[in-house]
């Protein structure tokens, strides 16, 4: 019998918008918030593919394993991975982003490359380093954030034991 947490379906909400992000942020157009053809001009096909296929495949298999034992006993193993595997993840983002953005540390490298490719999506960040993370990106990051430090919520807190109405009713 499982016992699904409002925790741990919000942790499938979060992991589901990365893995909608991982698909489409450089294929579908959004608006302001991507800009495919600017992409295109920094990056091939196959690396659009190859840099699609290996997020949602990681977001997918983290999907995954939640769906496996969601309101169950997470595996000791599990729990780790669910927290090991997003967090490097958001480490790869915080090298790519984050960092250059605000140390300057690597950002002469990202200016061109950024700049073709995010000049004209929508920012509410002011501009450092000659970079500015925009908003699609910070979202994911944010949710990204927000999901490994629930996953560390729902392993370091215990599920609460459903009354069996049943049990009550016989004494």
């Amino acid at each position: 019998m499982r016992n699904i947490r409002l925790s741990e379906k919000i942790l499938l909400l979060g992991y589901s918008l990365i893995l909608l992000f991982m698909i489409f942020q450089d294929i579908v157009p959004l608006g302001t918030l991507n800009d495919i053809e600017a992409i295109k001009q920094e990056k091939s096909t196959g690396e659009i593919i190859l840099v699609t296929l290996i997020g949602s495949v990681q977001v997918a298999i983290l999907i995954f394993l939640i769906l496996l034992f969601i309101g169950k006993k997470y595996p000791l193993l599990i729990k780790l991975w669910l927290i090991i595997h997003p967090s490097f993840i958001l480490g790869g983002a915080v090298m790519s982003w984050w960092i250059p953005y605000l140390t300057g540390i690597g950002a002469a490298e990202k200016v061109e490359g950024y700049t073709v490719m995010f000049e004209n999506t929508h920012a509410f960040l002011p501009v450092m380093n000659g970079i500015v993370p925009n908003t699609l990106h910070t979202l994911f990051h944010g949710v990204l954030f927000f999901c490994i430090l629930l996953s560390i919520y729902i392993f370091v807190l215990k599920p609460k034991v459903p009354i069996n109405t049943k049990t009550e009713k016989a004494s």
